[in-house]
């Protein structure tokens, strides 16, 4: 290549790098963080915001109620508080997913339960708070969907022994937590204090209300596990009765149903229980898993008590 042709292809190539430098600092949409006052500002105003489907955010209602009784939303920290239970839960989907699945197996008789009860129907969304809706055990020792500890289930009127552990039958802690809640409900006036009291305990609750010279439980400052414990409690509401506004779009067969049921009434010891649900025709999985309130491998009865196991017909 000769000298003439080397220094003309220089000279391109430089001015090409030229105008490929002055095109960049140059451009309206480019990017220069160091041109701003507040680090970090002009670089969000430039960039386009996402729309709403990319990372779906979520009205609150106009108007929310506990129970009958009235969420005050007007008060900013409690829509915050709110709103945070909201995305935390409706953001961990598979857990809501599979709550919403399992939720037509227990919801139906809790809610039966609790009008029978004379208790608001909304203390459904307690049960989910406190457990899931699953027979969960608490390293503190409490047990079964109300997460009763034992004490507490005894004065309610739950066997607890070593055979039988009501704490786990669905029905019965129903109506033992049904109990509690009325009489927590004749010491605080309303279901709000009941359903937070339910969390921290009365004793404990009633002291905050007595220190702070507050009895509404918006108004009082207490223990981070208390204070998110009723919003996480409105939230399950919120997109239970809403779900398709949160994303979740369940098909009637997407709902997990038992089987049609038989119940048997036992008056006296069963020595094996794998045995016996032999001879009933079932199998020993089906008889715990149906009657998880069985904790050992026989059942002893005893003077003035019976027991109905349920089985698939």
């Amino acid at each position: 290549m000769s000298k003439y042709n080397l220094l003309t292809l220089y000279f391109l190539l430089f001015v090409s790098i030229g105008m490929a430098s002055y095109a960049i600092f140059k451009t309206p949409n480019s990017i220069n963080p160091i041109s701003n006052s507040i680090a970090g500002v002009g670089m969000l105003e430039s960039m386009p915001r996402p729309s709403r489907d990319s990372l779906m955010l979520f009205d609150l209602p106009a108007e929310l109620s506990f129970a009958g009784e009235k969420v005050p939303l007007e008060i900013p920290d409690v829509k915050e508080r709110l709103e945070r239970e909201i995305y935390v839960n409706a953001y961990w989907q598979s857990n809501m997913i599979l709550l919403m699945k399992r939720s037509s197996k227990f919801i139906p008789k809790i809610e039966t339960i609790l009008k029978e009860n004379g208790v608001p129907d909304d203390f459904k969304y307690l049960a989910m708070a406190e457990s899931g809706l699953m027979n969960v055990a608490s390293p503190a020792g409490a047990r079964g969907f109300w997460q009763f500890m034992e004490s507490t289930g005894k004065e309610y009127g739950l066997e607890i022994s070593k055979d039988v552990d009501e704490r786990y039958h669905l029905e019965k802690a129903t109506i033992a937590a049904s109990k509690y809640l009325k009489k927590a409900h004749n010491k605080f006036g309303d279901w709000t204090s009941v359903a937070a009291s339910y969390n921290m305990g009365q004793s404990g609750f009633a002291r905050r209300q007595s220190e702070q010279l507050q009895t509404d439980y918006y108004d009082l400052h207490l223990n981070d596990e208390t204070s998110r414990y009723m919003f996480r409690i409105l939230a399950f509401k919120v997109i239970f009765e809403n779900p398709g506004a949160f994303g979740f779009h369940l098909r009637e067969s997407d709902y997990y149903n038992e089987p049609e049921m038989k119940s048997i009434h036992v008056t006296s010891d069963i020595k094996n229980l794998a045995n016996w649900a032999k001879e009933q025709g079932s199998t020993y999985k089906e008889l715990k898993l149906y009657n998880p309130w069985l904790r050992d491998k026989d059942l002893n009865v005893r003077r003035g008590r019976s027991y109905d196991l349920i089985l698939p017909k």
